[in-house]
């Protein structure tokens, strides 16, 4: 048979050539060497079939998932910018509600860890993790250093399915619900000044919300925020194997962020962006040092009001230092001659010693 070298021409003209050499050796054949070059292409004609026919049927699986929402017939939950309460509002609130309001909002920290990272572990389990009024520790694997729920799933969604369930079994009477990272570091204070005046009996999925396609989902990174009743829904959902399944579809898997959110979708729970009152996102991504260079870089003039808001909840992608070094910042450090006239104040918890 001819052979042919292709050298210093385009891929187009290579391939021309060979497919005439192809079809002249093939003709200068005997019959008795056709046949398998027949079956052959009758073998690969075959597989690009099935190939074309899964393709096919993962389109359809993630219109199914992305492309629904009037299937439920639960009451939809439609607001998307979610603020705190302003100064105004506050200070026509009664003191007797306001401090009722204060005592009432309690928040259950999950914070998923990984045996393997312990010092992360430790560094959330000293500082902000103790602001919360139930800080509970997931993780995939025991360990003896560590103080957490051992989940035994290597899975990551199917991980945070069963935290989200002990957490909804053994909350009590905390009606709020925070799930993070251990890199992430959180004011709780700031949290529980945002939902002050939200009614946990509502269906609230909070944090900084993002857009795929059609669907919108709470980072994780970031933290997310989930009221009693977003969370008794969801529980309810895990149950429909169908709608939102452990462990995704064969062919394709979401992260455990949009996963999270295609579950809460069925429900009618649709994420909403956490803000201040000048529409400044309250959870972010990135951590206090890269937002204010990357505001430095902007603008030269006012770094600081360029870079995030003074109620933020979140910061992520922590080092254990800048978690230290934020701990001190927030709860420490104070100018002094200053005062801060806050409408309310929140207690920290018992044994929260950072103060």
């Amino acid at each position: 048979m001819r052979s042919t070298t292709c050298w210093a021409v385009s891929t187009k003209t290579c391939a021309v050539q060979a497919l005439r050499l192809h079809f002249l050796d093939f003709n200068a054949m005997p019959l008795v060497l056709r046949v398998p070059q027949k079956m052959l292409s009758e073998s690969t004609s075959f597989i690009k079939g099935m190939l074309m026919g899964g393709l096919f049927c993962l389109v359809v699986s993630l219109i199914g998932n992305f492309g629904m929402g009037g299937q439920s017939n639960v009451e939809l939950h439609l607001h998307h910018h979610l603020k705190a309460p302003s100064k105004e509002e506050l200070q026509r609130m009664p003191e007797a509600h306001k401090l009722e309001l204060s005592q009432k909002v309690r928040v259950y920290c999950l914070i998923m860890v990984q045996p393997k990272v312990l010092v992360y572990w430790a560094t959330a389990k000293d500082t902000w993790s103790k602001h919360c009024d139930q800080a509970v520790f997931y993780t995939s694997e025991s360990a003896k250093a560590l103080e957490a729920v051992d989940l035994q799933e290597q899975d990551e969604w199917a991980k945070l399915r069963k935290a989200l369930k002990h957490a909804h079994d053994n909350a009590g009477d905390l009606r709020w619900f925070f799930m993070a990272r251990p890199t992430t570091f959180a004011i709780i204070e700031n949290l529980k000044y945002l939902v002050l005046n939200k009614d946990p009996g509502q269906p609230f999925y909070i944090g900084h919300a993002l857009k795929s396609g059609e669907l919108e989902y709470v980072e994780y990174e970031s933290g997310v925020v989930l009221s009693l009743e977003a969370l008794r829904r969801l529980v309810g959902i895990f149950e429909d194997k169908d709608k939102c399944p452990e462990r995704g579809h064969a062919l394709w898997k979401l992260s455990e962020e949009k996963q999270l959110a295609v579950c809460l979708k069925y429900t009618g729970v649709f994420a909403e962006n956490g803000e201040d009152l000048r529409g400044k996102g309250l959870f972010n991504s990135k951590s206090v040092g890269s937002l204010i260079s990357n505001s430095l870089a902007l603008n030269t003039q006012d770094v600081i009001e360029g870079c995030c808001s003074d109620m933020a909840v979140t910061f992520s992608g922590m080092s254990p230092n800048q978690m230290h070094v934020m701990m001190f910042g927030v709860y420490r450090l104070r100018p002094y001659g200053h005062t801060f006239h806050d409408s309310l104040i929140f207690w920290p918890p018992e044994g929260s010693d950072n103060d």
